[in-house]
């Protein structure tokens, strides 16, 4: 889909490479510029991360190998780094410089807290962005503090994915108007952003200030149980047809106790009465017992679980071929069938690439 469009990768954790990782899925020329001099440090060379990826190794303080980044850049589509604000800039790689060559430069910034702001050269990490954000705050059950989610919400939902938002976006006007543009990806601003479908609970009554009392978080038919096991299962039959699928499935259908949904006084006496029935069985059990009722039941699985799970066999979505349990591309298109790339070795591609600038 995105063949033809070539992004220079600054090596960083988290959500940069990820995004990097998420072109390079999309079939964008990723060229990813690992850092020397970093022995012994979890880099992205040595994840998933950079399946996909061109590699090259650059020590960005020195005058020949900064030469040798610019090249590349002036010559890419998009721009991605991960430094807090500035940092580019000292190294002589900022925006202004860098579209000075290549005016339709998409330049992408990720950061947790923004390019700008009273808080934007502090240190930071997920959880702090996303407590900051208002993200963190339905975080759990009732009474309980926030509990710490993957870092799903904040590194891969509100930064990795805005940034390839914000990419794909600029990489569209450049191509129409041949003007560049520089993306501030913050994690405090996309986590906020995806909080609006919650927020949006709110103007009907079903979203609480308090955690654990709202439309999503508070009732019984919204939640996770231990099984007999130890495993879970998950819940979450929102519509009325469902709920009555689901008491019919319980054989609970003409029990008095569990008929009101929504009054929001008998939620706690209506949860303990699920999670006895829950921890009665296995989770295995209630896989099976759920199969051909629409109850909007699931049990809760790990990844290397999910891996055999018949479903996402069936659409492959797991793949352990390449020495790493790792999830295929995503989203699909018609016609196209989702495989991986492997990942270039660390400074893999250096004559190539050497050889593609002096070309050029």
């Amino acid at each position: 889909m995105l063949s033809g469009i070539k992004i220079v990768e600054i090596e960083g954790l988290g959500p940069a490479p990820f995004a990097g990782m998420m072109l390079a899925d999309l079939g964008a020329e990723v060229t990813v510029i690992h850092r020397k001099g970093k022995a012994g440090v979890i880099t992205a060379e040595a994840s998933l991360l950079d399946r996909g990826k061109r590699s090259i190794v650059l020590d960005l303080k020195d005058t020949e190998d900064l030469a040798i980044a610019r090249g590349l850049i002036s010559r890419a589509d998009g721009v991605i780094e991960g430094f807090r604000p500035g940092v580019m800039e000292r190294l002589g790689l900022g925006p202004d410089v860098c579209r000075a060559t290549n005016p339709k430069l998409v330049y992408g910034r990720m950061t947790g807290w923004g390019q700008t702001g009273p808080r934007a050269l502090q240190a930071g990490h997920d959880l702090n962005y996303i407590a900051t954000s208002g993200a963190l705050h339905y975080a759990g059950i009732a009474g309980d503090a926030p509990v710490t989610p993957a870092t799903l919400v904040g590194d891969i939902g509100g930064g990795a994915l805005y940034l390839v938002a914000g990419m794909l976006a600029g990489i569209i006007k450049a191509g129409r108007t041949g003007q560049g543009t520089v993306v501030d990806a913050a994690i405090v601003d996309g986590t906020a952003h995806m909080m609006n479908l919650l927020m949006a609970l709110g103007q009907g009554g079903g979203l609480s200030p308090d955690r654990g009392a709202s439309l999503l978080d508070g009732p019984h038919w919204s939640r996770s149980y231990q099984c007999a096991c130890g495993g879970y299962v998950s819940v979450q039959a929102l519509e009325p047809q469902f709920y009555q699928a689901l008491l019919k499935a319980l054989s609970l259908q003409d029990d008095a106790g569990m008929a009101a949904q929504h009054d929001a006084r008998q939620w706690s006496t209506q949860t303990a009465r699920l999670a006895s029935i829950f921890g009665s069985k296995p989770r295995a059990h209630w896989a099976a017992h759920f199969e051909g009722f629409e109850a909007c039941v699931a049990v809760v699985l790990d990844p290397w679980e999910a891996a055999s799970e018949p479903h996402m066999q069936a659409r492959s979505v797991w793949d352990a071929k390449q020495a790493h349990l790792q999830a295929v591309p995503a989203p699909r298109f018609d016609g196209l069938v989702p495989t991986i790339n492997l990942a270039s070795t660390r400074d893999g591609d250096r004559a190539e690439i050497l050889k593609e600038l002096a070309q050029s």
